[in-house]
Formats: structure tokens, C-alpha cells, sequence
């Protein structure tokens, strides 16, 4: 497949490494992929000049990357997110499957940062960005988790993905691609993309659980009686 994955972070570099591996032509979207920006220092990830040589992986802006994307996924930091979209263009993301594993946290404050007050309990950034574009199939998943943990989840047994998102059909593709391509066997289908509020709302937790424990290796599972 022809995969898009815009954000350059650790996330996207993650994700991108892996579906390299399985066989895939991944292209990282970022703003500019001139190469200043290219050789910038990214938290917890290679600069994306090193990532290329390492991977062989390609990276172009966020529209030439969705252009040409059979598949595309939205790793970019949450606060920015609709903005990275509306530069990779609405044209490029029509009928597509759009997977948004971004949580939109606020780090003003340092640590741990939390959900602003735009996206309340009556929204969320799943849904914000199916407003924004409509033509996309939007599916908000791997967004508990932490990056080593979307592309191996053994790392956290027994952990569950959440998958929320308007589009049943979509659903069932992101979930065969969660499987197959990373293994992931258990997945919550939380409804709609409204489904993206508790995914989202969870991530404070999610982060207090990482800092007492001093570890990303955890996840919240679903347990039902």
C-alpha cells in the first residue's frame, strides 16, 4: 500500500518504520521538508534526515504525502492537527480511510499537560476532524497507547484497541490492518466518532499511569461482567 503518515514525531516515525518493514511504501508528511527542516531536532525521535537513511523511508509535504496515499494516518501533535490537515488539502483525504491517532494535550504547563477547554465533553478531536472533512473516513484508534506498544502490542499483553469512527466499513479495515500489520488480536468498537471523546478523555489518566509506574508500557482494558 501507498501510505501517508503525516507527523514526523515519534509517533510517526514509529508507525512509519514498521509498515516500512512489512513491505509498504510509506511517505512521512511534514510543513516543509526542506532540508533545515529536515536536520531539525525532533523530541524522542531521530531527525528525520537520520530516520531516512536509516529506513530508506521518503519524506514530502503534507499534501504531496496524502496526494498519493491509498491509506492515510494522522500522527501530528493534536493542538495542530486540523491545520496539518487543511495543508495536506480536503481533496486528498476524500474518501479515504483516515486513521487519527492524535490526542490533543496541551503542554503549556509542562507535566503532566492536559485537555483544553475547546474540546470539552462535548466534542472531541475525532469529531472536529470529520467536521472539518466530511469526504474522509475518520477512524480514531492507538491513540491509548504508546508508540512501541501500536506496532507491537505483546508489549502490553492482553491490551485492547478502541476504535471509534462514522464508517463501519472503515472500522473493519483499520481493525484487519491492525492486525495483520502489527498484530493486535482484541478490539472495542466504541460507536461512532463521537467514540473519540472517551479515547481522547482517557489520555490524562493514561499519562499519570505512565509517570507513577515510570513506564509507557501500559494500557487500559476493557473488562466487562
Amino acid at each position: 500500500m501507498k501510505i501517508a503518515m503525516l507527523g514526523g514525531g515519534m509517533v510517526g516515525q514509529t508507525l512509519a518504520g514498521k509498515l516500512l518493514s512489512n513491505g509498504h511504501e510509506v511517505t512521512i508528511g511534514i510543513r516543509s521538508a526542506s532540508a533545515a527542516e529536515l536536520a531539525k531536532p525532533r523530541n524522542y525521535a531521530d531527525t528525520l534526515t537520520d530516520w531516512q537513511a536509516r529506513t530508506g523511508g521518503r519524506v514530502a509535504t503534507f499534501a504531496e504525502a496524502a496526494a498519493a496515499a491509498d491509506l492515510v494516518f494522522n500522527a501530528t501533535s493534536g493542538l495542530v492537527s486540523l491545520a496539518a490537515l487543511a495543508a495536506a488539502g480536503a481533496e486528498n483525504l476524500a474518501g479515504k480511510v483516515l486513521i487519527d491517532v492524535a490526542n490533543p494535550l496541551d503542554f503549556s504547563h509542562g507535566m503532566p499537560p492536559f485537555l483544553p477547554a475547546a474540546l470539552s465533553e462535548r466534542t472531541s478531536l475525532g469529531e472536529e476532524i470529520q467536521r472539518a472533512f466530511p469526504a474522509a473516513l475518520v477512524v480514531k484508534a492507538f491513540n491509548t497507547v504508546s508508540a512501541p506498544v501500536m506496532v507491537q502490542p505483546a508489549l502490553v499483553p492482553g491490551v485492547e484497541l478502541l476504535i471509534a469512527g462514522n464508517s463501519a466499513e472503515a472500522k473493519a479495515r483499520v481493525a484487519a490492518f491492525a492486525r495483520d500489520e502489527f498484530g493486535w488480536s482484541g478490539v472495542v468498537d466504541l460507536g461512532d466518532i463521537a467514540g473519540a471523546r472517551g479515547t481522547e478523555h482517557l489520555m490524562p489518566l493514561w499519562l499519570r499511569l505512565f509517570l507513577q509506574g515510570n513506564s509507557p508500557l501500559v494500557a487500559l482494558k476493557v473488562i466487562r461482567g
